[in-house]
């Protein structure tokens, strides 16, 4: 009777709870605007409605009211979104269609709250709270990598240029940031890094619901901007300009921020940059949090189209039908996606490959390091590259 009782009454609440029960579960959110495939990236890479916004939002009422505990297998489900915002995108709700990221945001929280999280989630917090970075590195190595590049500590110039974990810490991410910190110099930006003392941007921890280590790193940021004068940043990846520029401003932020492709469009249409003619096809993937995030799609392809003899051609889905590398919502670093044959990068990479182009160009350290990746399992080193759009910039400097 008395298990009988609660299950009767809602025993967590979100802020979005009163509407969870308004989806009607209509299969929208799984699909790019045209229906022509599935768009969702753990629908695709596990084939379930469960793993399908729908299924998730079906699963949280239950929770919500008690039907169904907080678990192992109910965290691995929630936290196996990568935080696309392709059900935003295709709500046919919209009153509702604004609130699904949150709710499945809010959801996180309170799994992190109960202590309740998937060890791959856990890990991560950990390594980000003690070292700074979800790579366990010393802090005091994060600037190694612009050794060579010319570019030089923050000390007053008209911007920061904000590199984040992954383009400090990561081989391919190392590798993009290098190519945009040296054409801003030769196109004569006054630019300079935070190097050691640059911390997490925090976009992913908030993404995954630790919502108290996200304020924290957000508030150092803010402060330590303040203190040095910073009044724009130029980001690396997409990741840290979404929480700059949607989730900072709350907590008091003052700085303009700018994705580095939206610096490249800019120079290369102030003919700051001369290029030489490079022939080949390339295709562009649309990451995540700079396109359906920030509606931030032509600065990337203009950049690309400005490279002479270079041909761009679109994946069957793109812009705001991309599909998703599969890296969101913290998927980079805890891999709740695992990679199957329809886990999402190795699907992007196929897409990729039916356009014939010889090279993926992206603009996120993040989709790089997925993409690269997928294409090594598919075995298709020979017929595709991966390359940061600056990286294709720099190669046809003249």
């Amino acid at each position: 009777m008395e298990s009988e009782a609660s299950c009767s009454q809602n025993t967590h609440a979100i802020k979005h709870g009163d509407i969870v029960h308004r989806c009607f579960r209509c299969g929208c959110c799984k699909f790019p605007s045209d229906y022509n495939d599935f768009n969702c990236p753990s629908y695709r890479a596990f084939g379930w409605d469960t793993y399908a916004p729908g299924g998730r939002m079906w699963l949280i009422r239950g929770w919500m009211e008690g039907e169904i505990e907080t678990n192992q297998r109910f965290a691995e489900i929630m936290y196996a979104c990568a935080v696309c915002d392709n059900c935003k995108n295709q709500c046919v709700f919209p009153r509702f269609r604004d609130a699904l990221p949150d709710i499945f945001e809010e959801v996180k929280a309170e799994l992190v709250e109960e202590g309740v999280v998937p060890p791959p989630v856990r890990d991560y917090f950990k390594a980000v709270a003690t070292n700074g970075n979800p790579y366990k590195l010393p802090q005091a190595t994060r600037g190694d990598w612009a050794k060579g590049t010319g570019i030089e500590k923050f000390s007053g110039p008209e911007y920061l240029f904000y590199v984040g974990s992954v383009g400090a810490f990561d081989e391919v991410g190392m590798k993009m940031a290098r190519s945009v910190a040296r054409l801003l110099l030769k196109a004569g930006v006054s630019v300079g890094i935070l190097a050691d003392e640059e911390t997490c941007d925090g976009n992913d921890g908030k993404a995954m619901g630790q919502t108290g280590l996200f304020q924290q790193l957000a508030l150092d940021n803010i402060g330590k901007f303040r203190q040095k004068g910073v009044k724009k940043v130029i980001t690396l990846d997409p990741h840290a300009y979404n929480t700059f520029k949607n989730d900072y401003p709350a907590l008091g932020a003052d700085f303009q921020v700018f994705h580095h492709t939206e610096i490249l469009a800019e120079l290369l249409r102030g003919k700051k940059l001369a290029l030489c003619e490079r022939s080949g096809k390339v295709t562009y993937h649309d990451p995540c949090y700079l396109g359906r995030h920030n509606g931030i799609y032509a600065p990337p392809r203009e950049a690309l189209k400005a490279v002479p003899g270079l041909l761009l051609t679109e994946m069957r889905q793109s812009g705001v039908n991309a599909f998703c590398c599969g890296g969101g919502g913290g998927n980079f670093f805890t891999d709740m996606l695992a990679a199957g044959e329809d886990s999402p990068g190795r699907v992007r990479v196929r897409q990729a490959l039916e356009t014939g182009a010889a090279v993926i160009a992206v603009a996120c350290p993040n989709c790089a390091k997925m993409l690269a990746d997928a294409v090594k399992t598919e075995g298709l080193e020979e017929r595709l590259a991966v390359q940061g759009v600056a990286e294709i910039i720099e190669q046809a400097l003249s």
